[in-house]
Parts: C-alpha cells; sequence; structure tokens
C-alpha cells in the first residue's frame, strides 16, 4: 500500500541505488506500521533539479498510504529526512516531502481495491 517516490538530482551507483531501494522500504514499513511486502519505493536518481535557484544536492519525496496518519506526519518528515540525508547526502534544509493519504477505494492492487 505505501508508496515512496524519491526524486533527486544525486548520480547514485548501483550498489547505492540497490541500499537507498532496501534502506528506504524498511524504513517506511516500519515507519507506518505496515508489512514491508506492500512498500513500493520508486528512485529517479542523477535528475536535473534545481532548488533555491541552486543545482547543489536536494531531493523530493512523495510518500502515499492508506490510513496516512496526518498528526504523525512531523515524526515522518524527521524521520525520511535524516534517512534520506544519509543515504543521498544531501542536506536536510534541502528535501521537500509531499504526504498523501489515498482512499481505500481509489488504491489498487490484485486486479482489486483495498
Amino acid at each position: 500500500m505505501p508508496l515512496l517516490r524519491i526524486s533527486t538530482n544525486q548520480a547514485l551507483d548501483e550498489n547505492a541505488r540497490a541500499r537507498v531501494l532496501s534502506e528506504s522500504s524498511r524504513t517506511v514499513a516500519g515507519m507506518l506500521g505496515k508489512l514491508e511486502q506492500y512498500v513500493m519505493v520508486e528512485l529517479n536518481a542523477g535528475l536535473s533539479m534545481s532548488f533555491a535557484g541552486s543545482t547543489d544536492p536536494l531531493a523530493y519525496l512523495e510518500l502515499k498510504s492508506i490510513g496516512l496518519p496526518e498528526d504523525r506526519s512531523t515524526e515522518f518528515s524527521a524521520t525520511l529526512s535524516r534517512t534520506m540525508g544519509e543515504l543521498l547526502e544531501v542536506p536536510q534544509a534541502r528535501i521537500y516531502i509531499e504526504f498523501s493519504d489515498a482512499a481505500r477505494h481509489l488504491w489498487g492492487w490484485n486486479g482489486a481495491t483495498f
């Protein structure tokens, strides 16, 4: 159910990509209390991006999940910023995160919806 989409201008080799994907998946599952088997992570690295008029290292994340608790978004932001800061070597002040709560009937899987 959860989807974490990561976009960054940082170029990553295959080992770094694999590490970002696996650690991000575990982090999201732990944060949301969901089984990792349902977590999807999309990584788009080496993109042409700027933030505050600069192309210094940056990242944009989207976290979407059914039942995403709005009252925990500050906690999730801290966790994801810290994790991405370490994995991508991006300062936390150069990371934007968008949170979305998906309606069950608008999230499909395995030929049905949740």
